[in-house]
């Protein structure tokens, strides 16, 4: 190998080295993103809940392999594992993930160099869990992980390409994801049920069916969970799950409808003007509160660095499994209102005393998931301004 600094770093239980790079970038000899230690670290804590579901040796697909930080850390850290493949169609990379290999003193990883749509359709019905966590979109690749699922496997998708499914350039959704995006308060809301909602379109080609167990969008990227289900009677069912959001930029009132190709209404049923429509997207649920219970109580018996942080996550994802689609930023409407905006936990205890529910969410901390509609809302600011 090229005469590189060696870097060495530790993650939960395991000990990676890689050449050192300027930045991060596609450009670096062997990737290596320290900002998604908290992605790895959720990952293994949603595998090993999957596993312990499953009640069996599970083999893992870590399709881009890089450093092999995240092959090498399933293996060490999850219990319950059989096979770990890591895949790289960089030779320099697969050099640096056998490395690592050795370096942890691990056996039954297997290191592979092919182009990532090739390997999963190489290995059909191998792996338990495909991890696809690409620089950028995963969409060129879903349709290879559709194809190559098992049944009631687990699928984890991270998509970095966060402006595309937000709605700051919508050209690129609809080209990747089938998709139009709407840039509101929720559009990282909007973007998560965007990429599931690609993916359930995707998978249903071959008969498969998604159950979401966790959802997240930090910083720069989204990551979904998912456990791919089979059988085309509860497939087609599955997808009654895909629809439209629709929202006023006026009054900021939004609503749903379900449906792939259901009339949509064009007015906003309050105030009259025009909606605007983002989808097809996923409606269906996004958090599922078993399984992150379950995540919750693994971080127990884990070695996670970033706990703190993935523990605040975690809980607030846990609140926003009951919690209707989108959300309202309280600051937004304020500023519709030319009001001052109130306190948050004032807000939400009126909220709560008209009967509505009012949740807080990760997406944003002054966002509100509520049950109350727009109208509603601002009769409760409004009243707190007098």
């Amino acid at each position: 190998m090229d005469d590189y600094k060696i870097i060495s770093i530790e993650e939960g239980l395991t000990k990676i080295e890689f050449p050192e790079y300027e930045k991060v970038s596609s450009d670096a000899p062997v990737f290596y993103n320290p900002h998604m230690e908290l992605n790895r670290d959720l990952s293994i804590l949603a595998i090993q809940v999957f596993q312990e579901e499953q009640s069996r040796e599970i083999n893992i697909c870590d399709l881009f392999g890089g450093s092999g930080i995240r092959g090498v850390r399933y293996k060490n850290e999850i219990t319950g594992v059989g096979t770990v493949c890591i895949n790289d169609i960089s030779e320099t990379a697969n050099y640096y993930e056998k490395h690592n290999i050795e370096l942890n003193n691990l056996s039954d990883i297997e290191v592979f160099q092919h182009d990532a749509s090739m390997f999963l359709r190489m290995k059909r019905g191998e792996f338990d869990v495909i991890d696809i966590d690409p620089f950028g979109t995963p969409s060129p690749f879903l349709d290879s992980a559709g194809y190559c699922a098992r049944r009631n496997s687990l699928l984890c998708v991270t998509a970095t390409d966060t402006s595309a499914l937000c709605g700051t350039y919508p050209e690129p959704c609809i080209r990747k994801y089938n998709s139009k995006p709407y840039k509101s308060e929720y559009c990282h809301e909007t973007g998560i049920r965007i990429l599931a909602g690609f993916v359930a379109l995707t998978l249903s080609k071959y008969g498969k069916f998604i159950e979401v167990k966790m959802s997240h969008s930090t910083e720069h990227y989204m990551r979904l969970y998912i456990e791919v289900k089979k059988g085309p009677k509860k497939t087609d069912e599955s997808l009654k799950n895909i629809g439209y959001i629709s929202h006023c930029k006026n009054c900021l009132h939004r609503q749903t409808s379900l449906g792939l190709a259901s009339p949509i209404e064009e007015t906003c049923p309050i105030c009259g003007e025009r909606l605007i429509h983002a989808g097809p997207l996923w409606l269906g649920d996004v958090q599922n509160k078993e399984f992150i219970e379950k995540m919750i109580e693994q971080t127990e018996h884990k070695k996670i660095n970033t706990e703190k942080q993935a523990l605040k996550l975690l809980n607030s994802c846990l609140l926003e499994a009951e919690a209707p689609a989108t959300f309202f930023d309280v600051h937004a409407i304020c500023k519709s209102l030319k009001i001052s905006a109130p306190k948050l936990d004032l807000i939400f205890n009126e909220i709560k005393k008209e009967g509505f529910i009012a949740i807080k969410t990760h997406y944003n901390p002054l966002g509100m998931k509520t049950d109350a509609n727009i109208k509603d809302i601002q009769n409760i600011l409004l009243r707190l301004n007098e």
